[in-house]
């Protein structure tokens, strides 16, 4: 695949305004699936399962099967559409959109087309710098995700190439909500930050409702990002492209500012942007193109003649808007006042999708800034060595009570770090590896003294200099001791009967 020639990113700024909008698929962490009583179960359960077990003659499109519509999923969709501050249609209805894919086992999928749940509403987003932007939500319509295909013995796992492709009919059916943008304009150079910020945004909204796991990398969350680009001093939009299924959030503000220094480069060269679909490519951060872009007109929607309208009560509604929970923004900006961070203290926890398990970690019994600590330090640390997610290696209880154990001086921080991998390596609790591993700080005076005297008579000049006012010189003592007892003395303890010692 050829290297694609790009514009530097301000130059393209200077000539060309940057226009944005977002799909955004949210998959519902319901127990059964859209239209079936398929189970569809949590994140690790379900990638665990054999392929084509968790399905029904309705994922599969056999003859004679109907659908159901799974009421959880309508009330999830409708507190979601409250959320994003859309009106709630008094009547929507499913539509069929039909075109062929093998993991699409009816050849259509029910979705929402002229009449979905959720319409004209506006979600406030958040900058690294705390500037707010709002961005226009068109609607938000309920659908069910098709299925998956792995292409086999091909070089790139790609289609093009492969010998063969085997279906998986597991996620065929899953409860989708599909949130569209209207149009995004005066971006500008923030483009790629804001198309970040929004998804994020997005993934806040989605998990305080408790509806998904809203997690990229697993697929419950999925962005396509479209993009054009308008000549500075013309009122025409130039052709989108759509770069689909980005599975981070770094990802998409990379994919973003890619596409606009591509297509800048293209219209300077005189070229022209083709409508359609592209792919990202995370190890070279570039896109590719998929395939043309397929207008409404193309599927050939048409309302789904085995389901009823959907037509909530108004109570309902009511009911669901006052549970909302705190908008994201003003949440965040509670939290960093009520734990007396600074603006780059809270963005290590926001942006690092921290805010929860910290917040977690606080109620089980930590400091805000103890809980920072461990989770935007060593716990990262680990995880990003690991390629993992830091919320899978320790729950924030695990954490609180590690640093109960530092806290008491059971444990100094570094041993609490050897503590911590124990536990991350599914060794037990953390008291449980400390007695375990027999890794609590020596604090008995006896263990103390023989280790110091041991110290001392290794540095005989030591005592004489403590003696004589040098306080410092102790350090050193301190630090045999330490190295002796493999950092398990109690330092602070180990200090005061040097200088006891030296009062003598």
């Amino acid at each position: 695949m050829a290297t694609a020639k790009l514009m530097d990113f301000d130059k393209a700024l200077e000539l060309f305004e940057p226009v944005l909008g977002f799909e955004v698929h949210v998959e519902l962490n319901t127990n059964t699936k859209m239209f079936s009583d398929a189970p569809n179960p949590a994140n690790e359960a379900f990638h665990a399962a054999e392929p084509n077990t968790l399905i029904a003659p309705v994922d599969l499109g056999l003859p004679g099967s109907l659908p159901v519509v799974n009421e959880t999923a309508i009330r999830s969709s409708i507190s979601l559409g409250l959320a994003l501050g859309c009106s709630i249609a008094e009547s929507s209805r499913f539509a069929r959109k039909n075109y062929f894919y093998p993991d699409l086992g009816k050849n259509y999928q029910i979705s929402q087309y002229d009449e979905p749940i959720a319409y004209e509403g506006s979600v406030e987003v958040e900058l690294e710098d705390g500037t707010l932007i709002t961005i226009p939500i068109e609607r938000a319509h309920m659908e069910e995700d098709a299925g998956k295909l792995t292409h086999m013995g091909g070089a790139t796992g790609r289609i093009q190439g492969a010998e063969y492709s085997l279906v998986d009919y597991n996620r065929a059916g899953v409860p989708l909500v599909e949130i569209v943008t209207n149009i995004i304009y005066g971006t500008e150079h923030r483009a790629p930050e804001v198309a970040k910020a929004y998804v994020q945004a997005i993934r806040d909204i989605v998990r305080g409702l408790g509806i998904s796991e809203a997690r990229l990398e697993r697929g419950n969350l999925r962005c396509d990002a479209n993009v054009s680009l308008r000549r500075r001093g013309t009122d025409t939009l130039g052709t989108r492209t759509e770069t689909k299924n980005v599975n981070s959030m770094r990802s998409v503000e990379r994919a973003v500012k890619y596409e606009i220094q591509r297509q800048a480069q293209i219209l300077a060269d005189g070229g022209t942007i083709t409508q359609e679909t592209r792919h990202w490519h995370e190890d070279t951060g570039t896109t590719s193109p998929g395939r043309p872009k397929s207008d409404a007109d193309d599927y050939r929607y048409f309302p789904e003649p085995d389901l009823l309208p959907v037509e909530p009560a108004a109570e309902l509604i009511e009911e669901l808007r006052a549970a909302l929970p705190e908008q994201p923004v003003a949440r965040r900006r509670r939290l960093m006042k009520e734990w007396g961070f600074t603006d780059l203290e809270f963005q290590d926890v926001r942006n690092g999708g921290l805010l929860e398990v910290v917040e977690a970690t606080i109620a089980a019994g930590a400091t805000p800034a103890t809980a920072r600590k461990w989770w935007t330090g060593e716990i990262s640390r680990l995880a990003n060595a690991q390629e993992k997610d830091a919320t899978e290696l320790i729950t924030p209880e695990n954490v609180a009570a590690l640093q109960r154990l530092v806290d008491a001086g059971t444990l100094t921080d570094k041993l609490a770090r050897q503590v911590l991998e124990g536990v991350i390596a599914g060794e037990g609790s953390p008291q449980e590896v400390v007695d375990a591993r027999g890794l609590a700080v020596v604090s008995d005076d006896g263990a103390l003294i023989a280790a110091i005297d041991e110290a001392l008579a290794a540095q005989p000049d030591v005592m004489a200099k403590i003696k004589d006012g040098k306080v410092q010189a102790a350090g050193a003592v301190i630090g045999a001791v330490m190295k002796a007892m493999k950092g398990q003395a109690d330092a602070a303890r180990v200090r005061e009967l040097i200088l006891e010692r030296a009062a003598q």
